[in-house]
C-alpha cells in the first residue's frame, strides 16, 4: 500500500477524559484541531466545524499527515489517536504497536 492509499483511509480522534489543554496538536495541525472554550482539543471536519461529540472522528488530509503525526507524538495526554479506517487500527498515539 502507497503512503497515499494509507493516508487517505486514516481517521483522528481526541479522547478528551486524557486532553491536558497544552494545545500543541492545534500549532501543528491547525485545520485539523483547535482548541475550544472548555479549553480541551478537539478534531475539526473537513468544513471547519469542531466536532465536540465524544469520540468524534475526522479523516486525516494527506497534506496534513506528518503534522497530525507529530501532534500524536507530542502530545503530553497521549490522547491523540490516528487509526486506519478499514480496520480501525490505531497507526500513531498511545495504542499504536
Amino acid at each position: 500500500m502507497s503512503a497515499q492509499e494509507e493516508a487517505t483511509e486514516l481517521e483522528v480522534w481526541i479522547d478528551q477524559d486524557l486532553c491536558t489543554g497544552d494545545g500543541i496538536c492545534a500549532q501543528y495541525a491547525p485545520e485539523v484541531f483547535e482548541l475550544d472554550i472548555d479549553g480541551l482539543a478537539y478534531v475539526k471536519s473537513a468544513d471547519d466545524e469542531l466536532l465536540q461529540d465524544k469520540g468524534a472522528t475526522t479523516p486525516v488530509p494527506l497534506p496534513l499527515l506528518n503534522d497530525v503525526r507529530d501532534s500524536a507524538k507530542e502530545c503530553p495526554g497521549d490522547c491523540i489517536h490516528v487509526r486506519r479506517v478499514s480496520d480501525k487500527t490505531e497507526v500513531y498515539g498511545p495504542d499504536a504497536e
